[in-house]
């Protein structure tokens, strides 16, 4: 399958030439942001615990520190683009089960996982993309 003509074909040598960064850039936002995100966690590991027996997973020692690893130190390691396909996925399956847990509430403004979904699907790309040319695994020329 190929891409489709560009109407303005002068601009292909641009999009090329931002591919690599642009990719970058989304990467590197989704997991600082994650990283962020699970830094209130990190810093108390097992301040989850009630939240994720709620969610039916038992015991929440375990699965809240669990957790608070996944999202900031997996956060980190997509951010760097290290380890970034087991990384992506495990922060895509913590952000899928967010979205089942909230579910969507359609009419209230969207309100409920709507950015557990666009996260989920940036993690997912990354999950089967993998890193690019500007990451950790590209630069120890291995990755997963």
């Amino acid at each position: 399958m190929t891409e489709p003509r560009l109407i303005i074909p002068a601009l292909g040598s641009l999009y090329a030439g931002l591919r690599t960064p642009m990719e970058t850039l989304l990467r590197l936002a989704a997991g600082a942001l994650l990283a962020v995100h699970g830094y209130g966690k990190i810093i108390n590991p097992f301040g989850a615990v009630d939240m994720v027996q709620g969610l039916g997973f038992y015991p929440g020692v375990f699965w809240s520190p669990l957790l608070s690893a996944t999202e900031f130190f997996g956060g980190i390691f997509l951010a760097l683009g290290f380890l970034t396909r087991p990384a992506a996925l495990a922060a895509s399956i913590v952000l899928l089960v967010t979205v089942y847990a909230h579910g969507f509430a359609w009419g209230d403004g969207l309100a409920g996982a709507e950015k557990s979904v666009l996260w989920a699907a940036i993690t997912l790309y990354f999950a089967v993309r993998g890193a690019n040319a500007w990451s950790v695994d590209a630069r120890i020329g291995r990755q997963f």
